[in-house]
């Protein structure tokens, strides 16, 4: 709620402009998240240049705020190059050609292959703005697959899509070791999305105290954010101080969806109620970047962001030294010196390369490709066994898909999500285990590779476009 106290301020309200008479306490303005105020002020008419606006009101829960914004009022005569847009239809064959012919004229370009596309643009809305066509990726089918998931079992083809010269193939070659091993184990073992606002108090021992209340009011909480989603449900919040701050990681279960967005909107509702309850509170941000959103930290490979993937096998050591030419003990031995490696140069992944992996099931798949930057954490784990095998694990810590919302139902994601089934509600950790079972697959063919010495002739032979 938003009341105007200023009598040179005129507010429009849904089109209609609000005289300063009508607003008031018991007649306020609505501003809720992602509505835009026309504010219309009784100044004179400022020159050309720059000026500081400077907004001052009162809202619910947040009490007296303050906002001031440099801007600049430029020449009308002036050249000022905007990108084409409808307000009516911006996802229009028209609206759409006349950015495409914007785009050539502007820098010379002829857009013959971005044009190019397949699906309706009208079923772009809420994935891109401004669209003027496509960046075509190749995809490339790896596998079968043999995983042994609690929810996915069976054998799976797997769409990759990537640019990079020898990984499909390097995928192949370690999918095809893994199935004549018996497959893949995989298991979801962990399943968490975040939001983390931040208390500020005027010292440690109130924000200490404001930890207290919060454990001793989780019920009350609980209910005020899963008012707001019927998927999303809040697990439990983890309290860190330091200090004058009390940081909350909120952590949701977020069904098939990824969910950011999700648990923003949940934490943001429990948290008007938390500052509408407590006092002492001096300033609150929704998010204070320790969820790490797109961003690698160990927080989130200690206490999982999305989806925690074991995937894990028992290597023969017949078929490793029939199909990639290395023991068993000379895995185990190159594994234990990448380990040193990964220490010294504190890597948040201990493995190869699972980014490979899980960017092309992204790319192809419809995922928020940025979310591989917390993705790319791993926890590659092997022992020599009593008959001389090899037993390999890694465990993706922050692995986070969806198989529902965002761009999961767009025509070319969709499909591959149908190739390996799953596309739709209830196939999540479906995806998961799949994913899991490809990272190691990918695993054991570098890792092989590397230590019998074939990855740069590989690379030499299939990965060169010279």
């Amino acid at each position: 709620k938003c009341i105007k106290r200023q009598k040179q301020v005129k507010l429009y309200r849904d089109g209609k402009k609000v005289g300063v008479g009508e607003i008031s306490n018991s007649s306020p303005v609505d501003f809720p998240l992602r509505k835009t105020l026309e504010v219309q002020t009784g100044l004179d008419r400022l020159p050309i240049g720059k000026h500081e606006i400077e907004i001052a009101f009162e809202a619910k829960p947040f009490g007296k705020l303050k906002l001031k914004v440099d801007d600049s009022i430029v020449d009308s005569k002036a050249k000022i190059i905007r990108i084409p847009r409808s307000d009516d239809d911006d996802y229009g064959a028209n609206i759409i050609k006349e950015r495409q012919d914007f785009v050539e004229k502007e820098t010379g370009a002829k857009l013959e292959h971005i044009r190019k596309y397949s699906f309706d643009p009208k079923d772009l809305q809420g994935n891109i703005e401004n669209f003027g066509g496509v960046a075509q990726i190749p995809i490339g089918f790896a596998g079968p697959i043999k995983i042994d998931g609690e929810h996915a079992k069976g054998d799976f083809l797997v769409p990759l899509a990537t640019t990079e010269g020898t990984l499909v193939a390097s995928y192949n070659r370690g999918i095809k070791v893994l199935n004549l091993c018996g497959g893949a184990t995989c298991s979801v073992v962990g399943d968490a999305m975040q939001r983390a606002p931040v208390f500020e108090f005027e010292n440690a021992r109130k924000a200490r105290d404001f930890i207290y209340w919060i454990n001793d009011n989780l019920d009350k909480i609980t209910k005020e954010a899963e008012q707001t989603s019927s998927v999303a449900k809040l697990q439990y919040i983890d309290p860190f101080l330091s200090n004058k701050f009390a940081f909350l990681r909120f952590n949701y279960f977020t069904g098939d969806a990824a969910g950011q967005n999700m648990v923003g909107k949940a934490t943001f509702r429990a948290c008007s109620w938390i500052i509408d309850q407590y006092k002492g509170i001096q300033h609150f941000y929704l998010e204070s970047n320790f969820a790490t959103d797109k961003k690698a930290s160990q927080i989130n490979i200690m206490r999982t962001r999305g989806k925690r993937v074991v995937a894990e096998a028992t290597l023969k050591r017949d078929i490793l030294l029939q199909h990639m030419r290395v023991e068993p003990e000379s895995l185990f031995h190159h594994s234990s010196i990448s380990n040193v490696g990964s220490f010294m140069s504190g890597a948040n992944n201990n493995g190869a390369h699972s980014p490979n992996a899980i960017t092309a099931m992204f790319i192809a798949t419809g995922q928020d490709v940025a979310n591989v930057s917390e993705s790319s954490a791993g926890l590659v784990y092997t022992e020599m066994t009593k008959e001389g095998d090899l037993y390999i694990s890694i465990t993706i810590p922050s692995l986070i898909v969806a198989t529902y919302g965002g761009g999961t139902h767009l025509s070319t994601q969709a499909e591959c999500l149908d190739i390996m089934g799953c596309k739709g509600k209830g196939k999540v950790k479906k995806l998961a285990e799949i994913v899991g079972g490809v990272v190691l697959a990918g695993e054991i063919s570098l890792a092989s590779a590397i230590s019998s010495s074939d990855w740069v002739s590989s690379h030499e032979a299939y990965g060169r476009n010279r």
